[in-house]
């Protein structure tokens, strides 16, 4: 029996921290599913950049290898699932089981796999996502780089620590930093990163905005600890 799966992407902590984007996706794969009568058995998340590689990237993972011949992986745009060469193992992976991705966006996913031009637009789909998030990555840089040279804070404020009162330095932060050491211990006696959202849930220890961890967002931060 088939089995359609559903997958949304963040790539920022505030949007992972305030559904932003999240519910948004999601409308949009149900909507689609619902119109052409799926039933979607589970949603995966990540809060991740579309071009990390696939082992910094666990509920796709996750997701992928849940899939089965047959099986549909649903989302609201390509570019949800990866860019550039990630996008391109993504699809191999997803070949090899005989399952589909289909794009409620459309995007070349839908009918015939095969169809030429379907295959046409599913690459341009992908060329463009990868352009395109080179081009804000080469933007970035150069702002980055103007702010560092006015001696200005650049980047994310990292886990366990915070802007300090002049607006430029880090201070730490005594209770995130309590909650990395809680997740760093956890991990240490052999809890798996889904198991430590739990239990750092369970003991009422909440992440940044005071909201409830899951397995993605302890990923991140214990791999930027590490």
């Amino acid at each position: 029996m088939m089995k359609v799966v559903g997958y949304i992407r963040v790539s920022t902590d505030r949007q992972m921290e305030s559904g932003l984007g999240l519910e948004a996706q999601k409308r949009d794969i149900e909507r689609y599913a619902e119109k052409n009568g799926y039933k979607i058995a589970s949603f995966y998340q990540d809060g991740t950049c579309g071009a990390d590689p696939l082992e910094d990237r666990p509920c796709l993972m996750e997701a992928l290898n849940s899939l089965r011949k047959g099986d549909i992986l649903l989302v609201a745009k390509r570019d949800r699932l990866a860019r550039g060469d990630t996008m391109a193992l993504i699809q191999m992976m997803v070949n090899k089981k005989k399952a589909r991705i289909i794009s409620s966006a459309g995007e070349g996913t839908e009918g015939d796999q095969d169809d030429p031009i379907s295959y046409m637009l599913r690459g341009m789909t992908d060329l463009f996502a990868g352009f395109e998030w080179l081009l804000i990555k080469s933007r970035t840089k150069a702002a980055l780089s103007a702010k560092k040279a006015k001696g200005e804070r650049v980047g994310h404020i990292p886990f366990g620590y915070q802007l300090a009162s002049d607006g430029i330095h880090l201070e730490t932060n005594e209770l995130e930093q309590s909650a990395l050491s809680q997740m760093q211990e956890l991990r240490r006696n052999g809890l798996s990163i889904r198991e430590v959202a739990v239990e750092m849930n369970q003991r009422g220890t909440l992440n940044r905005g005071q909201t409830k961890w899951n397995n993605a967002s302890v990923h991140r931060i214990l791999k930027i600890a590490a």
